[in-house]
This record gives C-alpha cells, sequence and structure tokens, in this order.
C-alpha cells in the first residue's frame, strides 16, 4: 500500500471523539481538548474531556457489571469465544488502529501495521487461552475438613496508559484484566487518546457484557487521579514515569489501599564486552535499541556500556550503522523514524542535548532539528561520546533518539556502571564468554534481561522492572494471576 494512500485514508478518516462507558458510546461532561498530530502541528481533533463525575460514572457502570456476573460469573469458554471474536475484529480493523496511533503520536505506519497491532491481537489471544487455566486448588487436611482455594477476579480495574504505544499498552492491561473476569475502566493518555475508543467498541461487538469495557479520556491531573484515588476500584495498573508511579502508590494509600501494579521509567544499558560474538550486529541491535520508536521506549537501550578494548571500532561500526535510521513521514511506509509526540518532548528532548553539552560530553553527531522537518515534533538520532554515569544525560530518562556512550574496564567496572542508576527496568549484554554472561545477567539489578540480542522476547516473557521502575510484570501468565485473588474455604464436614 502506497504512502499516497495512506494520506488519501488519513484525510477521509474521521475519528471517534467521545467516551465508551455503559455499553455506548458517551459525551463527558467536560469540554474538549485538541490532540496534535506531532508531523506537522495540525489539529486531528476535539475530543470530550472527563472530568471525576465521568470516572464515577464509568467505575460505577463497571461494578454493576461486575456485580451482576454477566462477565465476571460467565463460563470460561463462553468468555474465551468473545475475547478469540475480539482479537479476530482488532486484527481486521488493523489500517484504522495503525492510523489512528500514527496521527495521533508519530510512530511510523509500517511499526503499527507490522509490529503494534499483530503483537495487540497476539497478546488478547495469549491471555484469552489462559482463562480456562485459572484453575483453584485443594489442599491435604484432615478427613473431615475439605478445603478448597478459588482464583476469583478482583472487581473494577482502573487501567491508565502511556503515550508512546497507545493501542500495545491498552493491549497489555485490558487483555489480562479482561481474561480474569473483571470489569475495565481505561484512561489513554491525552497525548494520544483516539483508539482507545474502539477497542471498547470493538469489545462490545465481540460480546462484552455492557458496562464491563470503559473509556474515558482526559488528563492525567483530573481524571486519571481521580480513577487512581476511587473507593471501587481495586487495582490500578499505570504505565508511565516514575514521577507519577509514586502518586499512584501515595493514591491507593489515601483511598482504599487498592492493588497497584507499575511499569515506570528506564535507563537501560547495553553492555559491551570486549568479546562480544559480532560486533557489527551488536552495534546494528544497539541503534535499533535506542532509535526504534524515536527512542520513546520505557527500556529503550539508551546507555551503551562499551569496553575500552573495542571503544573506537564500536563508535565507528555504530555511526556507521546509525545512518539508516533517518526522521521522514510517519505516514510513508519506508520511513522508520517519526516525530516525537509532541513538540514539548521535541523541547526537552533538545534541552537534554543542550545538557549534555553543557556537561562535558561530546556529541559525536544528531541530536539536532532535521532540515526540512521543521514544523514538526522532530529530533535527529544523535549519540554523545566521552559521557561519565555521574552526567545527567547519564542518569535521567530523556525519552528520546539520544544515546550515551560509557567506556568501562571488564566486568566488574560494568556491572557497577549499569547499576549506578534508579531505574532497573532492563539490559542488553553482549559476550561470547558463558561466565561472564550468566555473572552479568545475575549481577545487573534489572527486571528483563537480553543476552547477545536486545528487545526480544514473546508472551511467555514477563516484563517487569527492578527498583523505581516499577513493580509490575507484563504479557505472561502469572500477569492473568496478578488480576485475581484467592478465596480460601474451609468447610468442616458433619
Amino acid at each position: 500500500m502506497s504512502a499516497t494512500n495512506w494520506h488519501e485514508r488519513a484525510a477521509a478518516l474521521k475519528p471517534e471523539t467521545r467516551f465508551f462507558i455503559g455499553g455506548d458510546l458517551a459525551t463527558g461532561s467536560g469540554g474538549h481538548f485538541e490532540t496534535i498530530n506531532p508531523a506537522n502541528g495540525q489539529v486531528i481533533a476535539a475530543v470530550s474531556e472527563g472530568t471525576p463525575a465521568d470516572i464515577d460514572r464509568a467505575v460505577a457502570d463497571g461494578l454493576k457489571a461486575y456485580r451482576s456476573g454477566s462477565w465476571s460469573r460467565m463460563a470460561p469458554r463462553d468468555r474465551m469465544a468473545v475475547m478469540y471474536r475480539f482479537a479476530d475484529l482488532i486484527e481486521q480493523n488493523v489500517e484504522l488502529f495503525a492510523l489512528l496511533d500514527t496521527l495521533d503520536m508519530g510512530k511510523p505506519i509500517s511499526d503499527m501495521v507490522n509490529i503494534d497491532v499483530p503483537a495487540s491481537v497476539h497478546c488478547i489471544r495469549f491471555t484469552t487461552e489462559c482463562i480456562d487455566k485459572l484453575t483453584g486448588s485443594t489442599t491435604a487436611t484432615p478427613s473431615n475438613v475439605l478445603h478448597y482455594i478459588n482464583r476469583e477476579p478482583l472487581g473494577v480495574v482502573g487501567a491508565i496508559v502511556p503515550w508512546n504505544y497507545p493501542l500495545l499498552m491498552a493491549v497489555w492491561k485490558i487483555a489480562p484484566a479482561l481474561a480474569a473476569g473483571n470489569s475495565v475502566v481505561l484512561k489513554p493518555a491525552e497525548q494520544s487518546p483516539l483508539s482507545a475508543v474502539h477497542l471498547a467498541r470493538l469489545f462490545a461487538e465481540a460480546g462484552g457484557p455492557s458496562g464491563v469495557f470503559n473509556v474515558v479520556n482526559g488528563p492525567g491531573e483530573t481524571v486519571g487521579r481521580a480513577l487512581a484515588l476511587h473507593n471501587d476500584v481495586a487495582k490500578i495498573s499505570f504505565t508511565g514515569s516514575t514521577e507519577v508511579g509514586k502518586l499512584m502508590l501515595q493514591y491507593a494509600g489515601q483511598s482504599n489501599m487498592k492493588k497497584v501494579a507499575l511499569e515506570c521509567g528506564g535507563k537501560t544499558p547495553q553492555v559491551m564486552m570486549a568479546d562480544l560474538p559480532d560486533l557489527a550486529t551488536a552495534a546494528k541491535t544497539a541503534a535499533a535499541g535506542i532509535y526504534g520508536n524515536m527512542g520513546e521506549v520505557c527500556n529503550a537501550g539508551s546507555r551503551l556500556l562499551v569496553d575500552r578494548k573495542i571503544h573506537d571500532e564500536f563508535v565507528h561500526s555504530f555511526m556507521r550503522e546509525s545512518e539508516s535510521w533517518i526522521p521522514g513521514d510517519p505516514l510513508n511506509e519506508e520511513t522508520n523514524m517519526g516525530p516525537l509526540v509532541t513538540f514539548e518532548q521535541q523541547k526537552r528532548v533538545l534541552g537534554y542535548v543542550d545538557i549534555g553539552k553543557k556537561g562535558g560530553a561530546s556529541l559525536a553527531f544528531g541530536g539536532n532539528v532535521p532540515q526540512g522537518l521543521e514544523k514538526g515534533a522532530y529530533v535527529a538520532p544523535g549519540l554523545f561520546t566521552g559521557v561519565d554515569s555521574g552526567m545527567r544525560i547519564a542518569k535521567e530518562e530523556i525519552f528520546g533518539p539520544i544515546a550515551a556512550l560509557i567506556p568501562v574496564d571488564g566486568v566488574e567496572n560494568a556491572i557497577e556502571v549499569a547499576n549506578d542508576t534508579i531505574y532497573g527496568l532492563a539490559a542488553g549484554i553482549w559476550t561470547s564468554n558463558l561466565t561472564t554472561a550468566h555473572t552479568l545477567a545475575r549481577e545487573i539489578e534489572a527486571g528483563t534481561i537480553w543476552v547477545n540480542c536486545f528487545d526480544e522476547g514473546d508472551m511467555t516473557q514477563p516484563f517487569g522492572g527492578y527498583k523505581q521502575s516499577g513493580n509490575a510484570r507484563d504479557k505472561c501468565f502469572d500477569t492473568v494471576l496478578a488480576y485475581t485473588q484467592s478465596k480460601s474455604v474451609w468447610v468442616k464436614l458433619v
């Protein structure tokens, strides 16, 4: 499909701007807010803005549906049938979801078609397969006692998702929550709200009962806060910044002590030991690890920890590989880098480039607004060399296509530098030595480790972090279990 065709389809698109509450489209009690195309600064649509009153209404409908048992007590195979139809409908609407997220946050259309939408469909199908595996157990007891343990859904789950993967991050939350039998209230990021309502509509079309899946748009400061503080929300699942993740914990304590699942920031190291198996492959993978999705990834491999013995060779190879990452029109299928999500984010990333320069690091290339793309929120991929782990560009999450290369001397120094951060989401390790690989994997404080690859895996792989990167695990079977609670029943036989 040609880029011209994508532009024609985008021009003809009329995004849905309302909420989805109680099984139908709804208008919020607030005003409207504009969502902007970051590729050109043009307004895409004026979206209905929610208020705490809208959250009250959505949670009430979710709780009513939960207590009715229309979904929470539906026979497992019947619930599975709905979820499978839900996945099929998303797959059939790939072009719609691709256009919405590309226009909303600048993601290249090819990424949406080939990565985000298929991954979302796969996530729903995987969690659906878990539904009839959520079994209870019995324990060994005296002969006059029957003790069994059931797994039950929590109730109403609040899901707050980020703007960098609007569809996929929403699915990572709603799929396991729905599979476990919960009702959901989803609050998409205000920077990228357009695709969420279509998820809810397709769930209803698939046979999902009224009130089980609700969507309310609006700012995190009001709508997100109201959802996290709500006393009828049993769990809040949040992906976003560490700063806001800490607020989620506070809101849980200020309300009903709801469960809190957090996936927050990262400053992921990609550790390049001198004996890595293939330097060219490592450099190519490292470039993709920081420049993919414009660097707007929680686990972006933004810190390149390179053994000093191969430093110059690696820099040369990395710079050569980086030439293939070229910002451009996200509706062009050949584009692999779009704009950043907003002009505010562009300003933030460019600010970090200035911080790096003033802090004593050397900007090897990039880190500027590309010529000819000044109307969009673009930042060219960049690399700082001569970085030490005390610099701000090595400490703070930039969330843009800026890599910081830190020389290291051997395994122990690599471990020390890799762990010199408040974050612990992920890490990449490149070495030919089995002992070195296992030593680094054991000692680096991160929830996900890749050896001689980066950002690979499947739905069996738990994804989540250590330290201030959060406490949740997404994707795997345990994620579905995390949206349930156990009930112990002790029966005295007479």
